[in-house]
């Protein structure tokens, strides 16, 4: 799902995004109706050394079902972060991430919509959040 960039001398950087056009029917007026949106982001390496690899990652959504004049407050980074990987010893990140009981719930979580229900944005590592290393 990413469109590769640039790749020369161990450097990278890749584009990648979805479009997802979503229309809910529901009783609750805050979820009721248009609910697309639009995610991209860029995703970036390094080779530092042989050993020593430097990489990055932002992700950005936009909602696609307001006007100019209602603002953007719909829309806000997902994911920020840059960090260094120590060969096969592992690797370090920090930024705005997913927090490590996010990955058990994305393993677990086989649903293609409303699943994870018990998961939200900034609440102590259940998915993303900011500050995360």
């Amino acid at each position: 799902n990413a469109a590769e960039i640039y790749n020369k001398d161990g450097n990278k950087l890749d584009l990648f995004g979805k479009v997802d056009g979503l229309h809910y029917f529901s009783d609750n007026d805050g979820s009721d109706g248009d609910q697309s949106y639009v995610r991209f982001g860029f995703k970036g390496e390094t080779e530092i050394s042989n050993e020593l690899t430097g990489y990055g990652q932002w992700e950005y959504q936009a909602a696609l079902n307001n006007a100019e004049s209602e603002g953007t407050a719909d829309s806000f980074t997902r994911v920020g972060f840059a960090g260094v990987k120590f060969g096969d010893a592992g690797s370090f990140d920090y930024g705005r991430n997913y927090g490590v009981a996010y990955d058990i719930g994305a393993w677990t979580d086989v649903l293609p919509e409303f699943g994870g229900d018990t998961y939200g944005a900034d609440n102590f590592m259940y998915q993303r959040g900011n500050g995360m290393a």
